[in-house]
């Protein structure tokens, strides 16, 4: 039974494979016969539309003829219609030559008499006849003719022209957009053109051709440019400046900013063109190379990117963006210092006004650098930035902080004097600045209190420029801009630096405020609290009683502590003044705890230092925002020592007992605290485990 089944099968199938063989072979006689039809169809086609010059019609049946399969011809013409099939390959072939020259010359006729219709006419039927590149070759040659006639035109109208003031300035920048737009505007009318009748994947060949001209056109503008700007003389009299401290010529820095303004916005244009370049090719690549082979897609892009980055419109703006860099560096550099020689101070202002025209300089620069759409360039002019701020910008408010603020004693005037001379004996070896005249005491303060200002500003200054970078950043890489991710990260390291910047400033002010404190306060303070040496705590219940109708010390103490500080709260900035305060606070916390373990306490006694502490602790803190409890901690528990009763009552406080307490003094300040109480037995301090 499974033999019969198995041989019942077999004779299926084989009657099914003789079934698919016979249908194949009538489908290649279907396909033969079609072919020999069309063969002959394609020769009478041709030779009425011929007639007709209905070139179209006659490149159709060529075209036709072209996409038959050859192998099927061959075969025909071994069989018995063999010199018909002859003849018809012959005329077609005939019509073929005859139809590549006729469309070839009368495209060439179209082009002399600028005759777009006709010339967009017979570029179609190029890609019928199988000349893709010859059609995209000479259809960019008639494009580049147009292009190039109108470039002409526009630098004559350019160099010659009457523009007002402000259109002159930019030029040069227009003549470059003009001529970078109208190629855009070309590729835009004629894409769709050479993706219908050529296929994708053709564009690049067509904007190779473009690109040709419009780098020849765009030499000329920059050439003009260069030569009607001075744009050469001007970068090598920067550079001799730059190069040598003391140069024989030099240039007015307003005498850059226009050049300097049209120079990035050419570039920008630029940037803006070849990254309509890239968008457009790659798409009609990716439609191209959708089925293509990987080593396919990779020659494409390599092919475009040698087009982008070595066209010659990319070689002559990174010359120009080369001069432009040490030109903006020296721009931002000579203003800078303008500004800091020019530097005022209006009375009831906080800071100078080298602080906002300086930065206003360095924002201009950044920001023209930005326009440019170059990452490198951005990049080059924040480091620049970066240098002139750290260099050139932050010693000179180093320098006025050397001065130090006007001394109070004789010691601090002494010292005062010293750094007053030091300071002018490095500031005429450098030859950087003016040496300032013997200034008053109180001018003297008010330049000290506003250089304090200036450096807080300048970091607040510097952190939000480096905010509205990174924002501005972000949008130019969000369009494409910028090199993607490797752009990023050499934007990233630059900001990185600015930051940097600014906590180099902070830490000039932390540095001024210290002298401040110092040299102002600390002298003032120190004698106001050593008089608490003289006020007797150790007093029994009247003396107690007559200090707390007639307080001894601690009003005192702190009207004087008011009126020191009053005086800098007008020319300080609150964040400056809260940060002295703070430094006031701890002061008085460190000297209070010196005067205190050198007195001494009775029950009493103690219990008016508590008062006298809580009254001085909530006055400070009304003029901070730091924390001061925490100044105060050691204090507070030396208070509390100095109210107990008895001398094991530290017990009830201590270790295990201590709760939420965390004690800030040691074991042994402990004792020395206890041993301030002239009623405590020095046997019992000892005695007490710790």
């Amino acid at each position: 039974m499974i033999s019969f089944t198995c041989s019942l099968a077999e004779n299926v199938s084989s009657k099914v494979r003789q079934l698919d063989l016979a249908k194949n072979r009538l489908y290649q006689a279907i396909q033969r016969a079609d072919d020999i039809l069309d063969l002959k169809f394609c020769t009478d086609g041709v030779q009425t539309a011929l007639r007709n010059e209905d070139y179209e019609q006659a490149a159709a049946h060529v075209h036709r003829y072209l996409s038959l399969d050859q192998s099927v011809i061959e075969l025909s013409r071994q069989g018995g219609e063999s010199s018909a099939v002859d003849a018809s390959l012959a005329l077609l072939q005939e019509a073929e030559q005859r139809l590549k020259g006729l469309v070839r010359e009368r495209l060439d006729q179209a082009i002399t008499a600028d005759d777009l219709p006709q010339v967009e006419r017979f570029f179609k039927i190029f890609p019928l006849l199988g000349l893709h590149e010859q059609g995209l070759a000479r259809f960019a040659q008639y494009l580049c003719t147009q292009l190039a006639s109108k470039a002409e035109e526009n630098l004559l109208l350019a160099v010659g022209g009457e523009l007002s003031e402000r259109r002159a300035a930019l030029v040069f920048t227009d003549t470059l957009t003009l001529l970078l737009e109208g190629i855009a505007r070309i590729v835009e009318t004629h894409q769709p053109i050479v993706e219908t009748y050529y296929g994708p994947g053709r564009l690049y060949t067509l904007i190779k051709h473009l690109q040709a001209e419009c780098d020849r056109q765009a030499e000329r503008v920059v050439d003009k440019f260069m030569q009607q700007r001075d744009y050469q003389r001007k970068f090598q009299i920067v550079q001799n400046s730059m190069m040598r401290s003391i140069s024989t010529e030099k240039i007015e820095p307003r005498e850059l900013d226009p050049v300097l303004s049209e120079v990035t916005l050419m570039n920008a244009r630029a940037e803006l063109y070849l990254r309509f370049l890239r968008r457009r090719i790659t798409a009609d690549f990716e439609v191209g190379d959708a089925t293509a082979p990987e080593s396919t897609v990779q020659e494409h892009q390599q092919s475009l990117e040698k087009l982008l980055n070595h066209c010659l419109l990319s070689r002559n703006m990174q010359e120009l963006i080369g001069y432009y860099i040490p030109m903006e560096e020296y721009y931002m550099r000579e203003t800078v210092n303008k500004a800091v020689t020019m530097d005022t101070y209006e009375k009831g202002q906080l800071t100078s006004s080298m602080v906002d025209d300086c930065f206003y300089i360095v924002k201009k620069c950044i920001g023209r650098a930005l326009s440019s759409s170059n990452i490198d360039c951005l990049c080059a002019m924040i480091n620049h930035s970066t240098s002139v701020l750290e260099s050139d910008f932050r010693e000179v408010l180093y320098n006025k902080l050397r001065q130090g603020f006007p001394a109070t004693t004789l010691q601090d005037i002494q010292r005062g004097v010293s750094s007053a001379v030091s300071l002018m004996q490095s500031s005429l070896q450098q030859g950087k600045f003016t040496p300032m005249g013997i200034e008053s005491s109180e001018d003297a303060k008010i330049s000290f209190l506003v250089t304090l200002n200036n450096a807080e500003v300048c970091s607040e200054n510097i952190t939000t420029l480096k905010m509205n970078l990174e924002n501005n950043c972000a949008k130019l890489f969000s369009q494409g801009f910028g090199g993607g991710e490797h752009g990023r990260a050499k934007i990233d390291s630059c900001l990185s630096d600015l930051v940097a910047v600014s906590t180099k400033f902070k830490d000039l002010l932390q540095e001024g405020l210290t002298e401040l404190n110092n040299t102002a306060i600390k002298p003032q303070v120190k004698p106001w609290i050593s008089s608490f040496l003289s006020i007797s705590h150790n007093i029994e219940e009247e003396e107690f009683n007559e200090y707390e109708a007639n307080d001894p010390w601690v009003q005192q103490f702190i009207v004087s502590l008011e009126q020191l500080m009053a005086e800098f709260k007008a020319s300080l900035s609150p964040i400056i003044y809260d940060n002295l305060s703070s430094l006031t606070t701890s002061l008085v916390a460190l000297e209070m705890e010196k005067t205190v373990l050198k007195c001494t306490f009775s029950r009493l006694g103690g219990l008016q230092f508590d008062k006298e502490l809580r009254s001085l602790v909530a006055y400070l803190t009304t003029v901070t925002t730091w924390t001061i409890r925490d100044k105060f901690a050691r204090l507070t528990q030396m208070a509390t020592i100095l109210n107990l009763e008895r001398v094991t009552e530290i017990l009830d406080y201590w270790g295990p007992n201590s709760g939420p307490l965390t004690w800030r003094l040691t074991p042994a300040e402990v004792r020395q605290v206890l041993a301030l109480r002239i009623d405590f037995r020095s046997e019992d301090i000892k005695r007490l485990r710790l």
